[in-house]
């Protein structure tokens, strides 16, 4: 009787221990800020404090008691009527922080150069908040995805400093083993190919143009003809992202052309920081 005693308390042990803990989810996450229906952007005052949005903790449980994962949190933001599916949304991570703090210099560079907002032009925006955890590790997937309400507002953005500085030459032109004629030849030779290579100015941080293509070779931008001092393409070498555009910086290394050989329209835009190919 003792023995058979003994063996129903560790029967006993053994089921409290499988016990699991569900997950119980939590409170969708309040969101407010500092600004009215307008967040003001002055040019005049680009270090002063734009907008502060602040946020409730979502206290997610589990059956065993709340939970005590960091919760990490993405402040959003898209122009209004996207309803946050516009491939230019804006996603700002936080880590368990409950507010996030803008300057006007930085919150004009995320409606300006991140939503590429027209500056000068008033814009309706929204705002929201997206809580989640992500259990024991990176590769774990996030559990408890929340969503605070949206909030609206107004911004006039102004034109900030480029993401990169433009050639003070106020030319660009393509040179590479993916160009048909000339390639690598700095000076463009033969010279009657210097116009068919030069990009066409549309604003003082924009360039485009139309070129023929050679699929998988590379390629970069510079300044002046028969000058590598001021030269712009991507910071990894043939970056396989980046065949179709992308962001692009000065000095950078060699860029890979699309598989495909065709006629391209290439644009590059230094407000921004980002280039692109559209094939024709």
């Amino acid at each position: 009787m003792a023995l058979a005693a003994s063996g129903l308390l560790l029967l006993n042990a053994c089921v409290k221990d499988e016990t699991k803990v569900e997950f119980l989810g939590g409170t969708v996450p309040a969101l407010s800020s500092t600004a009215g229906d307008t967040i003001p952007l002055p040019v005049t005052d680009t270090s002063s404090v734009a907008v502060i949005f602040k946020w409730t903790n979502p206290n997610y449980q589990f059956s065993n008691g709340i939970s005590s994962m960091n919760v990490t949190y993405y402040l959003q933001v898209d122009t209004l009527g996207a309803n946050f599916g516009s491939p230019k949304m804006q996603t700002v991570a936080i880590n368990s922080s409950l507010e996030k703090v803008f300057t006007v210099a930085g919150f004009n560079a995320l409606v300006g150069n991140g939503l590429q907002l027209s500056f000068g032009d008033p814009h309706h925006i929204q705002v929201r908040i997206q809580s989640f955890i992500q259990p024991f590790t990176s590769a774990s997937p996030v559990t408890g995805t929340l969503y605070s309400d949206t909030l609206n507002y107004v911004v006039t953005p102004f034109a900030p400093p480029p993401a990169v500085a433009p050639p003070a030459s106020g030319t660009l032109f393509i040179v590479g083993s993916a160009v048909p004629v000339g390639a690598w030849s700095n000076p463009i030779t033969p010279s009657t190919q210097v116009p068919i290579q030069q990009f066409t100015q549309i604003s003082p941080t924009e360039f485009t143009i139309t070129a023929s293509i050679i699929g998988g070779g590379e390629y970069k931008f510079i300044a002046v003809n028969g000058s590598w001092g001021d030269q712009w393409s991507v910071a990894v070498n043939d970056d396989p992202s980046a065949i179709n555009g992308g962001p692009f910086v000065f000095n950078g290394k060699n860029t890979l052309a699309p598989s495909a050989s065709g006629t391209y329209v290439i644009d590059v835009n230094f407000q921004t920081g980002l280039f692109s190919l559209t094939k024709q």
